[in-house]
């Protein structure tokens, strides 16, 4: 692949990335994510076969940026102490309201049954791996794994509230929740 074609794809995928974040892998049409990307809509299958294509790999991408911001972690860290850690930030108000570099996952969950089952199997994939990350050991991946429906859940309905109050004290619950 050319330099100037893997740029234009990358250009692509972080419009993609962008439109998930905010709405999910379904609603935002090629045309929305080319025309955010700078481009027409006719050289979008010289880079994707499909939408959905497109969005399984800036899903797959955006879900391995989360993992690696938590890889990036001190080593040293006990399991409850990364997923206090990772609860500060995720359940933030800063989080909440980011349009990006943020998590996909509460505006994508949703739908997922709708969409190709490619979506579930990477979902499940960073699920595990996720939970890998912040259990200290096999007899905590429980506890991870409810930390992480509550992150995002809480996530997901501060989001839907929106910015105010109730969506503050929510977030400021499901952190609590996790510590």
């Amino acid at each position: 692949m050319s330099d100037k074609k893997a740029q234009t794809r990358e250009r692509i995928l972080k419009a993609a990335s962008a439109a998930l974040i905010q709405r999910g892998p379904a609603e935002p049409s090629v045309g929305e994510v080319m025309g955010a990307a700078g481009l027409t809509v006719g050289g979008f299958y010289a880079h994707f076969e499909s939408k959905d294509a497109l969005m399984l790999e800036a899903f797959k991408q955006l879900l391995s940026q989360r993992r690696g911001l938590i890889a990036d972690m001190d080593s040293e860290l006990t399991g409850e102490e990364r997923r206090a850690l990772v609860a500060a930030f995720y359940l933030s108000r800063k989080h909440r309201d980011s349009t990006e570099q943020a998590c996909p996952i509460p505006a994508s969950v949703g739908e997922l049954g709708r969409l190709p089952d490619e979506f579930r199997a990477v979902l499940n994939e960073h699920i595990e791996l996720l939970v890998a990350q912040l259990a200290a050991s096999p007899e905590d991946a429980d506890k991870a794994l409810a930390d992480v429906a509550l992150m995002v859940g809480g996530l997901a309905l501060a989001r839907a509230l929106g910015p105010g109050e109730l969506s503050d004290r929510l977030l400021r619950a499901a952190k609590s929740a996790v510590r």
